[in-house]
């Protein structure tokens, strides 16, 4: 008996030590390791490294650029450990804030790809179906109320988040998950949430609100190791969820007939793909705001560029870092000394694609 399974790159498949060896699938590589073998989609492998490495890339950038220019040698330096002038620059003053937004842009590339998935559709993403809206709603609210410590907020966060979540969630439930109800409900709900924010910024201090408003942009700026250390472990403690969810999400971009014939569940895995991806937001929104687009645009070109039937999470990942890592460095330099949200540069490109994204699906394109 074989066993198969799909990688977080993009379509690694499984199969056990005695499996009688079957027809290898187009675009695969079988790569054996012990008494087991691996089919490894050679695209999504192949994009993903590359990936890696513009990721690497634009990081010793990240590091490089500021105030003061640190040559590239002199960060890979710090990075190594070896001393340097430039040490209290880069691994003090910039390396907190990229290392945020590696975790957060990785989070909510993964996040946007699990909740694609459940939903079928690429207009389904935590920013657009009410997620982050929940949380900036009970975080703002808790600010009005005078609630403005950094412990507290990202767990306000959270349970905003997964609040809003569960009620897309139970009002979009019909016998079923039907992908265009998921979305319509979750937008109603975006709206809705998005109004109470406002509510409460006018209900207000003035300067609270300013602080409310800052952050519901979506920015790095003045955060670090405090936010980006428990959202790590948080991460890390997620990372075996993210890899059963690897392997769950071919048998939930099956249709329901065959997936139920296979004797999936199908109610259950969907479930727990779509309170992972909320969790995933939730944590990401607590640690930096609403970046909004990120979880939009991150799986969509990951699964362009890999050409793969299911969206890959390594290669989401990978994109949603890298977003948000350059976006960040665009907003910090582009009206320097004046420093954006990094948010504003990400809604900047988000919102031309999702206005692309729906006009392409009522002209019936592929998505």
């Amino acid at each position: 008996m074989s066993a198969v399974e799909t990688g977080p790159a993009g379509g690694a498949r499984t199969v056990a030590a005695g499996a009688r060896p079957g027809v290898r699938p187009a675009g695969y590589a079988l790569v054996r390791a012990g008494r087991g073998a691996f089919l490894l989609h050679r695209r999504a492998t192949v994009v993903a490294g590359v990936l890696a490495v513009l990721l690497a890339a634009v990081c010793v950038l990240y590091l490089s650029v500021g105030e003061s220019f640190v040559p590239p040698g002199e960060v890979v330096r710090v990075l190594a450990g070896q001393p340097s002038p430039d040490r209290l620059v880069v691994e003090t003053l910039r390396l907190p804030r990229m290392t945020l937004g590696l975790l957060v842009g990785a989070a909510f590339g993964v996040a946007g790809a699990l909740i694609q998935t459940v939903a079928r559709n690429p207009l389904a993403s935590p920013d657009i179906i009410g997620v982050t809206q929940g949380a900036s709603a009970l975080t703002v609210g808790a600010m009005t109320y005078g609630v403005t410590s950094y412990a507290v907020l990202p767990y306000l966060s959270i349970a905003g988040g997964i609040a809003a979540a569960a009620l897309v969630y139970v009002f979009a439930w019909r016998g079923g998950l039907h992908a265009a109800r998921f979305v319509l409900i979750g937008i109603g709900f975006a709206i809705a949430l998005r109004s109470i924010t406002q509510l409460f910024l006018t209900k207000g201090d003035y300067l609270v609100a300013q602080q409310a408003q800052v952050w519901m942009t979506g920015s790095l700026n003045g955060r670090g190791w405090d936010e980006a250390n428990p959202l790590t472990l948080a991460l890390l403690v997620l990372l075996p969820c993210v890899m059963w969810a690897a392997r769950a999400q071919r048998a939930v971009a099956l249709d329901d007939d065959t997936a139920t014939a296979l004797g999936v569940r199908l109610g259950r895995v969907r479930l727990g793909l779509v309170l992972l991806g909320v969790v995933l937001a939730a944590l990401a929104t607590g640690a930096a705001g609403p970046v909004d687009f990120v979880a939009l645009l991150a799986p969509q070109i990951a699964r362009r560029m890999t050409r793969t039937a299911q969206i890959p999470l390594l290669c989401s990942a990978l994109m949603g870092a890298f977003i948000v890592v350059t976006a960040d460095l665009l907003a910090r330099k582009l009206f320097a000394p004046t420093e954006l949200p990094v948010g504003v540069l990400t809604a900047a490109i988000g919102a031309p694609y999702l206005i692309w994204l729906i006009i392409r699906s009522r002209t019936g394109g592929k998505a």
